[in-house]
């Protein structure tokens, strides 16, 4: 996703604004929790528009009331007795009184109005963060589950634990592959692997050795969102080795061995 263009898209303004489907906040909800940059641009919208409501009005009927005299042409220095005015001007007088009272009232009832939907907009923001907080703390509950579970598994005595060395594309590279017989399931620690250049990904090869002969396990598609970085893989073949190839997107029928990042055996203890 190229952040930048979401953000400049105008559909975070949707959604502050309540326009959006349940389905588009959603995926705005889960862009916030991806992006720190799209959490962050949503809460500037928001004190923006709360910002701009609370100073739609004046403030306070002193600043109303100076903006009608000076409208009116009055100063703070006028001291004329109006009874010595002709009577159409008095009669002018009181039409302006009438009118400038009209005025304060439209004023004062927009003034009312604006702090009541600044307040709406407050409450607005507060719920839309209580429920961003609800979602965070649910991920991560979740991600402790599978935390707890990864490493449940890996201390299991009973899996076989395979080191994959960095090969000459990429000697400094390493994993770790944790391979259960039982169930047939590899779980593949690849924290030591670089992250994979654009419409390239990594693809697991279980190997036999006498004949060389490699199966493929699959393709890593989520590395980038992946934070651990552990993944897991079915695996039912009789395996010798383990390879990592980098490969183009969807995979490849057989290894690049060109691109093999690491390589490992398995023990036979």
């Amino acid at each position: 996703m190229d952040i930048k263009t979401y953000i400049k898209s105008g559909i975070l303004e949707l959604y502050v604004a309540g326009a959006l489907s349940d389905k588009e906040n959603r995926e705005i909800y889960d862009a916030m929790l991806k992006y720190p940059e799209v959490l962050e641009e949503v809460l500037n919208i928001e004190a923006a528009v709360v910002k701009l409501t609370a100073h739609a009005a004046p403030s306070n009927s002193k600043h109303i009331f100076t903006s009608v005299k000076k409208a009116l042409g009055f100063t703070d220095n006028d001291t004329k007795d109006t009874s010595l005015l002709p009577p159409t001007r008095k009669t002018i007088w009181f039409n302006y009184t009438g009118w400038a009272a009209a005025v304060l009232l439209a004023a004062g009832l927009l003034w009312t109005i604006n702090k009541n939907e600044a307040l709406n907009t407050k409450v607005s923001t507060i719920t839309t963060d209580k429920e961003f907080l609800e979602i965070q703390v649910k991920d991560i509950n979740s991600d402790l589950a599978d935390t707890k579970k990864l490493l449940n598994v890996i201390r299991d005595q009973n899996l076989i634990n395979i080191t994959l060395n960095g090969q000459d594309v990429y000697p400094e590279g390493y994993a770790k592959v944790y391979w259960d017989k039982s169930s047939e399931t590899v779980y593949l620690d690849l924290a030591g692997l670089p992250k994979p250049p654009e419409g390239k990904v990594y693809q697991i090869w279980s190997l036999t050795l006498n004949p060389l002969s490699p199966t493929s396990l699959g393709t890593i598609d989520d590395f980038n969102d992946n934070a651990n970085k552990i993944f897991e893989l079915q695996n039912n073949n009789a395996s010798q080795a383990f390879g990592i190839t980098l490969e183009p997107a969807g995979g490849s029928e057989s290894p690049t061995m060109e691109q093999l990042y690491t390589l490992g055996v398995v023990s036979d203890s």
